[in-house]
């Protein structure tokens, strides 16, 4: 359970990091739109793992 979360996090946390540098105007190949899908996805992991330790519980 707890990887299937992550995953999860991860990848919507990738897609909104993607997209959020669509919206500055960057394309998908850009270095910032990259450093955001990154970071997004980062946020995504741990708010997956948080997730699924409450779930657990």
């Amino acid at each position: 359970m707890i990887k299937l979360c992550i995953f999860a996090g991860m990848t919507v946390g990738g897609i909104v990091g993607s997209l959020l540098g669509n919206v500055f105007g960057w394309g998908m190949f850009d270095l910032g739109s990259f450093f955001l899908s990154s970071l997004g996805s980062a946020i995504g992991v741990f708010v997956g793992w948080k997730i699924a330790r409450r779930l657990d519980e």
